[in-house]
């Protein structure tokens, strides 16, 4: 991987997962995730640390790893707190919780033993200073080399924030085709919608039903039926998934096409769990598009493409939850859009199109070979690069297009794309989205 996990965007989505896992089970579940987190320190939600997150919601076990794998204790937050101050007012509130007194003896072991080594370090560097004529104190040496290190890292934030700007002006460039392409698409779907309108009436004569104009309502008419295909199977949380499908309609053009079009389709279904983040009271075993066999307790969301049911774990989609299970939710979705408007078992493009076939194919190859050099991909894309058959691989990278801008929102999930994978984002622009918006009811 090109570059560092902790000091890039590229890998807030293991982030994310990380803090999902902390919430919802354990870290053995979530270890190949922290084995890719090179910096265990961080900082994440409100300047907080993973460590600050366990020892806020007593995961013991989350907490042992933790410090095991070099968490800094010492660490402070917005409220000024440190990983042991945290425990120990944890502790005051819930006098009777056996894991967080647990976490407290934790936290305060480890914040003792590197007091200790500190204090013995000092001694050492103060003993071997005691008899040398002071050129330059040890302490100068370190305070000059911060400085040289602080100024490297302002130059090279420098250099970075140059070259974000010009790939904006590169993206800009190149988008500008395809933002008037899809003027001109929507321009031309409106027209042949408000032609279907035209229906006669009892006494012979034209009646014409205008399409909805206003964007509310149209956005309202959308999430409303989105509702009617959806089951909550456990637990409540209407208001809930209302807020993810309005977020799904307003985070991206891309996003609102799938919706746009699902929303007509009276084959979709969606069930969903509100009292669990994974879906395996719903759907015990699954079968990836690859063929392998999946447990459901390990997975937040499915699209079942052979019933046509997307399956969804929800349980408290709010604050940093709602962004993640929103990303599950259009990654599922989008499987089954897929599947729906081009009836070719989930691929990308319709039975018969080799043209449409080879681009996606060259799409694919582009990206292992951007692998096999070395280059910086979303995890997502490494992900379905692993699944085990052709068709696999190319239904995954398609549906990782709208996953990847629900994760990361519009702008940077767009300038990510465009960065790693421009001609699988572009196809899904051009082709997909067309689609999907050419054959959406309303």
């Amino acid at each position: 991987m090109a570059s560092n996990i902790s000091n890039s965007n590229a890998e807030q989505f293991v982030e994310e997962r990380l803090l999902a896992g902390l919430v919802t089970g354990s870290f053995l579940q979530h270890k190949e995730l922290l084995d890719m987190l090179e910096d265990v320190n961080s900082r994440m939600i409100k300047e907080k640390t993973l460590l600050h997150v366990g020892v806020g919601l007593g995961k013991a076990d989350w907490v042992q790893e933790l410090l095991a794998r070099g968490a800094d204790t010492d660490i402070t937050v917005d409220s000024q707190q440190n990983a042991l101050s945290s425990a120990e007012e944890m502790v005051r509130q819930f006098p009777d919780d056996v894991q967080r007194s647990k976490v407290l003896n934790l936290v305060t072991l480890v914040h003792r033993r590197d007091q200790v080594i500190l204090r013995r370090l000092e001694t050492s560097l103060s003993r071997s200073t005691d008899h040398v004529t002071p050129v330059a104190s040890p302490e100068c040496d370190i305070a000059s080399l911060k400085s040289s290190v602080d100024s490297l890292r302002r130059e090279m934030k420098s250099l970075v924030r140059q070259l974000s700007s010009s790939l904006e002006e590169l993206k800009a460039q190149v988008c500008g085709r395809d933002a008037l392409l899809r003027c001109l698409e929507e321009a031309v779907t409106s027209t042949a919608e408000y032609v279907t309108c035209i229906k006669c009436g009892l006494n012979g004569e034209a009646s014409i039903s205008q399409p909805t104009s206003d964007p509310v309502v149209a956005r309202q008419e959308c999430v409303d039926a989105m509702m009617r295909r959806t089951r909550i199977v456990y637990g409540s949380g209407v208001d809930e998934m209302r807020r993810l499908y309005e977020r799904l309609y307003d985070e991206d053009e891309i996003t609102a096409c799938i919706i746009k079009y699902l929303c007509g389709n009276d084959r979709l279904k969606v069930m969903v769990d509100m009292n669990s983040w994974n879906i395996g009271r719903m759907k015990k075993k699954v079968v990836n598009l690859d063929g392998t066999l999946r447990n459901g307790r390990e997975l937040s969301s499915f699209c079942d493409v052979e019933s046509e049911t997307v399956y969804l774990g929800a349980e408290d989609c709010s604050g940093y939850r709602e962004e993640f299970v929103c990303a599950e939710l259009a990654w599922a979705l989008s499987q089954l859009s897929l599947k729906l408007v081009f009836d070719n078992e989930g691929r990308p493009y319709s039975k018969g199109d080799v043209e449409r076939e080879r681009e996606w194919n060259t799409a694919l190859e582009e990206l292992q070979r951007r692998r096999k050099r070395g280059k910086a991909l979303d995890l997502c894309i490494r992900m379905h690069l692993n699944w085990k058959t052709l068709k696999a691989k190319v239904c995954g990278l398609a549906v990782t297009v709208p996953r990847i801008i629900t994760c990361y929102g519009s702008t940077k999930g767009r300038a990510k794309l465009q960065r790693q994978a421009p001609l699988l984002f572009s196809l899904y622009s051009d082709n997909v989205m067309g689609t999907l918006l050419a054959s959406a009811k309303r």
